[in-house]
């Protein structure tokens, strides 16, 4: 398969293989940036665009595949600061958020507290006459949109038509480069186990030839990867419903990681907040 992007690592928190953005090349005229990512790593992002050989003045669109801030919480600073000939495209479920962070900053302080500077950054708003809302099925380029809620309600993965290429966020889990394990990241508020196996069942019907993810890398192995995500997502279901405990959990998957693997795994999706996630989902449950 011939490349069509380029992967960016933003070594996040000074390590690498945590989030990726992902460039896609247009030809002289323009360019194509899939995620964001958070506004502590821009640095890392645009000397990575520069080390590719890519002026990112040339970039007119920033594809984010859902408002988290791992995600999109440079676009404000990205847009303002550094790429004046871009538009932000988003989710029509997240783009009030990318307009005015205020409630996305409130959730996120709640959750990381003093360390909200030194994980996200600094969260800006994105000028409203920047914001392009994408709606399920809409092709952007070569990129079509794809609704994939699950582990957000704000969420697309990005299929390219001419690679077979799906740029999938997180509803394709959490994987490290050489490694045997899908982490699904299922953190609080929107956990929703059939929209995101419904979801799933979407990516397999497109037959991608690769799965990139932002967390974090390319994978071939596409049926195996979302049979092991729906697996683990659902052995958790079980073994939360009857123990809600970090350590429980933790001690379940004893063995399947090396340490390195589980500090890897720990930076980008860790177990206390998928804990918290399920916890959310199952009181939304018994309450419906």
């Amino acid at each position: 398969m011939s490349q069509s992007y380029v992967r960016l690592d933003h070594q996040f928190q000074g390590f690498p293989s945590g989030i990726a953005s992902y460039l896609i090349p247009d030809g002289p005229s323009g360019g194509t940036l899939v995620e964001a990512g958070p506004a502590s790593t821009t640095a890392a992002l645009l000397s990575g665009i520069r080390a590719a050989g890519y002026d990112p003045l040339r970039i007119t669109r920033l594809l984010v595949t859902h408002i988290h801030l791992d995600h999109a919480g440079a676009a404000g600073v990205l847009l303002t600061r550094h790429l004046p000939n871009a538009k932000v495209f988003v989710h029509p479920k997240g783009a009030k958020h990318l307009i005015d962070p205020s409630k996305l900053i409130a959730s996120a302080e709640r959750l990381y507290g003093a360390r909200m500077g030194e994980l996200w950054g600094e969260i800006l708003p994105v000028p409203e006459d920047r914001v392009v809302i994408v709606q399920d099925g809409e092709m952007i380029g070569s990129l079509r949109a794809i609704d994939t809620p699950g582990h957000a309600v704000h969420h697309h993965a990005y299929y390219d038509v001419k690679s077979g290429v799906v740029f999938t966020g997180d509803v394709a889990g959490v994987r490290m480069p050489d490694s045997r394990y899908v982490r699904p990241p299922t953190p609080p508020p929107e956990l929703d186990l059939d929209a995101w196996t419904a979801s799933v069942e979407r990516l397999r019907a497109l037959e991608p030839r690769r799965l990139c993810l932002t967390h974090f890398g390319e994978f071939d192995d596409v049926s195996w990867h979302l049979d092991d995500l729906m697996s683990r997502l659902s052995h958790w279901r079980d073994w939360l419903s009857a123990d809600l405990s970090v350590d429980a959990l933790r001690q379940r998957e004893v063995g399947l990681l090396t340490p390195e693997l589980a500090a890897s795994f720990e930076r980008v999706g860790n177990y206390t907040m998928c804990v918290e996630g399920f916890a959310r989902y199952f009181a939304k449950r018994a309450a419906a």
